[in-house]
C-alpha cells in the first residue's frame, strides 16, 4: 500500500471553499446531463410536424435513459465513495483499481443494455405507455432505434463524470459534459428544423454529444493526476466490483425506482384516462402522457442541482471519513442540508407562481386551452412540493457518500418505490386520473418525516465519533508526557 496521501486538501480546505470547488461543478455536470433529454423535447415540441405527438413520444423514452443512467451511477458514484476513501487512508493502488474495474464493467453493460434496447424495442415502449396512441407509439420506436446506439457512450460519460471528481478535477468534468450538451443543443434546431429529420435529427445531436464527452473522458482516464491506470488495473476484481456496486446501490436505486414510477404512471395514465370525460377523446389521449413527462422533466431538471449538490459532497465526506475527521463530516452534512432547502424552497415558489410560463417552454401556446389548463395544474402540484424532494434526496444520498449504502437504499426505496410506485395506482383508483399529480407531494412528506430522524441520528453518531477521537488524543498526550 502506498503511504503518501493524495488530495489532502480535502482534509484542510474550509468546508464552504470545497463545496463549492466540488459541489458547483457537479451541479453543472448533473444539470447538464439531464438537460439532454430535455432539449431534444423542447426542439420536438416546437416543431409543427411533431407537435405534442413527438413530446409524448419523447416522455415515453425518457424513462429508457434513466435505466442507463442508474446503471452508470451505481458504478461511477460506487467507485467515487471506494477511490476517496481509499485515498484518505493512502491506499491509491485500491482506489487505481477501484477505477479500472468500474471502467471495464461499465464497457460491458453499456453494450449489453444497447442490445436489449434494440432487441425489445416494443416490448419496452408497451411497458411504458407507448399504445397510448399509434402516432405516439410510431415516433417512440423512432426514437428509441437511434437513442440505444448511444447508450454506451452515454453511459461512460456519466460514470466517468464522479470517477474525475474522485481524482480532484470537477472542473474538468463540469467542462466536458457541457460541451457535450452545446453540441446537442446547435445540432438540435439544424436536424429538426432546418433539416427536417425528426425524431431522427433530435436523437443524432443527443448522439454525437455524448461520444465526444466519452472520447473524453477516455483520453482523461489514463491522465489522470492522483494516479495512473495500467492494464492490470483494467482487470475487473469481482470482490471490488461487488464493494464498489454496494456503494453506488443507493444512487442506482433512486434511477431505477423513478424508472418504475414512471411505467406505474404512463400505464395509469393510459388506463383512467380511457376513463376520464376528456382524454378519453382520441385527440386528447396522448396530453396527459405529454403534460406528466415534462412536468417529470422539470423535476428531474430541479432535483439534478440538489443531487448534483450532496453528489459534490461524495469525494470531502469519503476523505475525511478515512483520514478520522468526523467533525468535518458532520460540518459537512449540515451545510449541505441547509443549502438544499433553500434552494428547494426558492425552486418551489417558482413552480407554483409561474406554471404557464413553464408549459409554455414546450409548446403549450400552441396547444390549445385543455393542454394548457391541464399543465398549469399538474406543474403546481406536482413541483409544490420540491422543498421536501430536495430535502430527501439530501440525506438519502448523504448516507451513501459517508458508506451507509444500506440506511441510503433504504430511504430511496422507501420514497421511490414504496410511495412513489404505490401511490400513483391507488390514487388513482380513489380520486381518478388526478391521483398521477398528488402521488409526489404526499410521497415526499412522510419521506421527509423519516429523513429527519435518520439525519438527528446520524449527526448523533459522528459527534459521539469527534468526542471519542478527542478522548483517545488527549489519553495518549498524557501518557507520552508521563513517559
Amino acid at each position: 500500500m502506498e503511504n503518501t496521501k493524495s488530495n489532502l486538501f480535502l482534509e484542510k480546505e474550509p468546508l464552504g471553499k470545497l463545496m463549492a470547488r466540488f459541489c458547483i461543478p457537479t451541479i453543472i455536470s448533473l444539470l447538464v446531463a439531464t438537460l439532454y433529454n430535455i432539449v431534444d423535447q423542447i426542439f420536438i415540441a416546437n416543431a409543427d410536424y411533431l407537435g405534442s405527438y413527438g413530446n409524448a413520444a419523447n416522455s415515453v423514452v425518457f424513462p429508457l435513459t434513466l435505466v442507463a443512467l442508474g446503471i452508470a451511477m451505481l458504478l461511477g458514484d460506487g467507485c467515487c465513495t471506494i477511490a476517496s476513501m481509499a485515498q484518505g487512508a493512502a491506499d491509491d493502488v485500491r482506489a487505481r483499481r477501484a477505477v479500472g474495474t468500474s471502467i471495464s464493467a461499465l464497457i460491458i453493460l453499456g453494450i449489453t443494455l444497447m442490445a436489449v434496447y434494440l432487441i425489445f424495442p416494443d416490448q419496452v415502449l408497451t411497458l411504458f405507455g407507448g399504445r397510448v396512441n399509434e402516432k405516439t407509439f410510431e415516433l417512440a420506436g423512432e426514437y428509441l432505434f437511434w437513442i440505444a446506439l448511444g447508450i454506451p457512450f452515454y453511459m461512460f460519460g456519466q460514470a466517468m463524470n464522479p470517477i474525475v471528481r474522485a481524482d480532484g478535477n470537477p472542473r474538468f468534468a463540469m467542462i466536458v459534459t457541457t460541451a457535450g450538451a452545446v453540441i446537442n443543443i446547435i445540432l438540435d434546431p439544424v436536424f429538426i428544423f432546418g433539416l427536417r429529420l425528426g425524431m431522427f435529427g433530435a436523437a443524432l445531436a443527443t448522439i454525437l454529444g455524448q461520444i465526444a464527452v466519452a472520447a473524453a473522458f477516455a483520453v482523461y482516464a489514463f491522465r489522470m493526476k492522483s494516479f495512473r491506470l495500467d492494464l492490470d488495473s483494467m482487470k475487473i476484481r469481482f470482490k471490488l466490483l461487488k464493494k464498489i456496486a454496494i456503494q453506488g446501490l443507493t444512487s442506482m436505486l433512486i434511477q431505477f425506482a423513478i424508472v418504475l414510477s414512471m411505467a406505474i404512471v404512463f400505464r395509469a395514465i393510459e388506463k383512467f384516462g380511457a376513463k376520464d370525460p376528456v382524454f378519453s377523446r382520441e385527440e386528447y389521449a396522448h396530453v396527459p402522457t405529454a403534460v406528466v413527462g415534462i412536468t417529470m422533466k422539470f423535476f428531474q431538471v430541479a432535483i439534478s442541482v440538489s443531487v448534483g449538490l450532496v453528489s459534490g459532497c461524495f469525494s470531502i465526506a469519503g476523505y475525511n471519513l478515512g483520514a478520522h475527521r468526523p467533525d468535518r463530516v458532520r460540518g459537512l452534512m449540515k451545510l449541505m442540508l441547509t443549502l438544499q432547502l433553500i434552494y428547494g424552497a426558492v425552486i418551489s415558489a417558482l413552480f407554483l407562481i409561474f406554471p404557464l410560463q413553464f408549459a409554455n417552454m414546450f409548446g403549450a401556446q400552441s396547444e390549445g386551452p385543455v393542454y394548457a389548463a391541464y399543465a398549469v395544474k399538474s406543474i403546481r402540484i406536482f413541483m409544490g412540493a420540491t422543498v421536501l424532494s430536495c430535502f430527501n434526496k439530501g440525506v438519502s444520498i448523504f448516507q451513501q457518500a459517508i458508506g451507509n449504502a444500506r440506511m441510503g437504499s433504504f430511504l430511496s426505496m422507501l420514497r421511490e418505490i414504496v410511495f412513489g410506485a404505490g401511490l400513483p395506482y391507488l390514487l388513482c383508483v380513489i380520486v381518478g386520473l388526478d391521483g398521477i399529480l398528488w402521488f409526489m407531494p404526499l410521497a415526499d412528506v412522510v419521506t421527509a418525516i423519516i429523513g429527519l430522524a435518520v439525519t438527528l441520528k446520524t449527526n448523533r453518531k459522528l459527534k459521539e465519533m469527534e468526542i471519542s477521537m478527542k478522548d483517545d488524543i488527549e489519553a495518549g498526550m498524557q501518557q507520552s508526557y508521563m513517559v
